[in-house]
């Protein structure tokens, strides 16, 4: 079976379109889950209880159910339960009017709380005890033995994994079509739909988040470099 080029050249160009809407889901997902994902991963690496007990809880929830899963249930299920509680209290606000966007946020922060304090827990124990006991030594707060020498080092461990991790939010924002948010994967089955060209929508979808992907690990890998760059020059620094 021939492949219809002119359709595949102009869906294409149509999926880089929806580009930004999916690097909005991935990087506003990143953002709002990197405070939280820290947090528990300094709860449980120090061991405060009233944090790394939930967090290991949560992280185990979230990481054993499937994404899809999820989805149906904070897009399908939250929403007729909330449109059901503001109709008892009398109020005229519609749930069914918020832009399903914001459902796609939800889903995809909660997600990236678990994967990012798993990610982070593990960079941080590539620190030394010893090295935050010498800070505390040498007269330096328990805030400034991480922000000078904890962090430092272990987000030089943590960027690989962070890449991935990034990398792996932006294919998996292409179950957003799911909640109707209009991302690459939905442009290309909404364009394949006319005309049932499904194999040449797949083959468009299949090379923009290559490129998309490829983009984001080339720009890991320059911020690794600088990173590893400057740990080098501060470590020959503190040598003189």
């Amino acid at each position: 079976m021939l492949l219809n080029t002119e359709y595949m050249v102009r869906t294409f160009f149509l999926c880089l379109k929806a580009v930004p809407v999916t690097l909005n889901i991935t990087f506003v997902s990143f953002i709002l889950s990197f405070l939280p994902a820290l947090g528990i991963a300094l709860g449980r690496v120090k061991g405060i209880k009233a944090v790394a007990v939930p967090g290991k809880i949560y992280v185990s929830l979230i990481r054993g159910t499937p994404i899809v899963l999820q989805i149906l249930v904070i897009y399908s299920l939250v929403p007729s339960l909330l449109n059901s509680f503001f109709k008892g209290i009398g109020s005229s606000v519609n749930i069914f009017d918020l832009n399903p966007i914001v459902y796609a946020y939800v889903v995809f922060v909660l997600n990236s709380i678990a994967t990012l304090s798993e990610v982070f827990r593990s960079a941080l124990g590539t620190v030394s005890r010893g090295q935050y006991e010498a800070a505390l030594a040498i007269g330096l707060s328990g805030f400034q033995a991480y922000e000078r020498i904890i962090f430092p080092q272990a987000a030089v461990s943590a960027l690989p994994n962070v890449c991935t991790f990034i990398v792996t939010l932006i294919k998996n924002t292409s179950l957003a079509f799911i909640m109707t948010v209009k991302d690459i994967t939905a442009v290309a089955k909404i364009e394949a739909s006319y005309g049932y060209n499904y194999i040449e929508s797949y083959i468009d979808i299949f090379f923009v988040y290559i490129i998309v992907c490829a983009l984001v690990q080339f720009l890991f890998r320059c911020i690794e470099k600088k990173l590893k760059f400057s740990g080098v020059k501060r470590r020959s620094e503190c040598l003189r």
